[in-house]
Order: structure tokens, then C-alpha cells, then sequence
């Protein structure tokens, strides 16, 4: 874990330096490593993860795949550059590698992949069963997700942050003078109405009790 915190503190660190124009692709190590790493393989694993990694079957799985796929097995969250965007880290991946093909980040619990300069569909995210789940496991089934469709343009993949969805904040209801004095005369009318059925109520009882106390003297 001591490599995850000092990839953390390198990521840091790249905030605080002024950027000169606008880059698409930040500087991260874990994006610099794993680009070398693809010159001569398709899957990178971050040494802290080598043991979790069965590289064997998972060059079995990129390997079988219908269209050039990428892996990069490195620790994300929100406390990366990302912000726990895993599809994000995936774009910039790509777009720094330059070649079409499907990417794919894992981190043992998710994988989230993006389709680059591809027309395919991609699962985005999906998410471990278990420990007992095997990374090659993991990553066949995000693949067996995967659907090559002309229905998709061939495009690069998002390097820029989701928009946050707006909230919709109702205004409350303007009370105006007009509705007060609406609000005011049906109250009065009310009333009046009210006390009159009243008072027709206790006439009509008074002229039924009186006879009959009447009759009794």
C-alpha cells in the first residue's frame, strides 16, 4: 500500500504545478506507467495488486476478444485525479495510448471500461461478486458485455468530468393581496354561512323543546 500512497502524493503534487495550455490528458503516474507498459503487452498490473492479478488467464481473456483491448489493473477512488470517475481514468488511458481498442481500469472491486475511437458498446461499470471472484473472472464478464454495433460513432473516449446534473428547486407559491382578500371574503362568507345554519339550528330546536315544556304545566 505504500506505492498506492506515494501514486497518491505524485498526483497531488502534479495539481499544484501551473498548466501550461489545456491538456486533455493529466499527468498521472499510473497513466504513464501503464502506456509504456502496453508497448509490449495489453495488460498492466501496479506492482501492489501483483498479487491479486492472475495474469495468465486474463491475457486469455484480452487475447479472445473481438477488437484490441487494454487493461490497466491500478489503484482509483475518489481521492484520485479522477474523483472515483473510473470511465474518466479509462479515457485518459486511452486517449494517451492513442490506438482504437477498448479500455478497461481495475482496481479488484470494479472495472470500468470505455470504447476509443470504436464503434462498440461497453458495459461501463461493473462490479466484483466477491473475493472469491477472480480478476479474470471479473474481466471476462465486463467483455462478455461488450457489443460491436454501427449504432455508435467512433469516437475518442471523455477526458472530461460528467456535467453534475442540475436540481430543480420549485419556487414557492407567491401569496399576493389578491389572494388574501379572496382567502378573506370566502372566510367571511364561511363564517357567516356557518353562524347562520347555527342559529337556524338552535331556533328550530327551541321551538320543538318550548311547546312541550308546555304541554307538561
Amino acid at each position: 500500500m505504500r506505492r498506492a500512497l506515494m501514486l497518491l502524493l505524485a498526483t497531488i503534487a502534479v495539481l499544484w504545478v501551473p498548466a501550461v495550455g489545456t491538456a486533455a490528458v493529466p499527468v498521472d503516474p499510473r497513466i504513464t506507467a501503464a502506456t509504456e507498459a502496453w508497448a509490449t503487452t495489453p495488460l498492466y498490473v501496479d506492482p501492489d495488486y501483483a498479487s491479486l492479478a492472475d495474469v495468465g488467464p486474463m491475457l486469455a481473456e484480452i487475447r479472445t476478444a473481438p477488437v484490441a483491448v487494454y487493461v490497466a489493473v491500478v489503484p482509483t477512488g475518489a481521492w484520485f485525479q479522477e474523483k472515483g470517475d473510473g470511465e474518466l481514468l479509462a479515457g485518459w488511458l486511452a486517449n494517451a495510448n492513442g490506438k482504437p481498442g477498448v479500455y478497461i481500469v481495475m482496481d479488484g472491486d470494479t472495472s470500468n471500461g470505455v470504447a476509443h475511437q470504436l464503434r462498440a458498446y461497453t458495459a461501463g461499470q461493473t462490479w466484483s461478486s466477491g473475493r472469491e471472484q477472480t480478476m479474470s473472472s471479473q474481466l471476462s464478464a465486463f467483455l462478455d458485455r461488450l457489443k460491436l454495433t454501427d449504432h455508435y460513432d467512433a469516437k475518442p473516449a471523455r477526458t472530461t468530468p460528467l456535467k453534475p446534473r442540475p436540481v430543480s428547486v420549485s419556487e414557492p407559491e407567491r401569496f399576493t393581496t389578491g389572494d388574501a382578500i379572496r382567502s378573506g371574503l370566502a372566510g367571511g362568507l364561511l363564517g357567516l354561512f356557518g353562524g347562520a345554519l347555527l342559529g337556524a339550528v338552535v331556533l328550530g330546536v327551541s321551538a320543538t323543546v318550548g311547546p312541550r315544556r308546555g304541554g307538561r304545566s
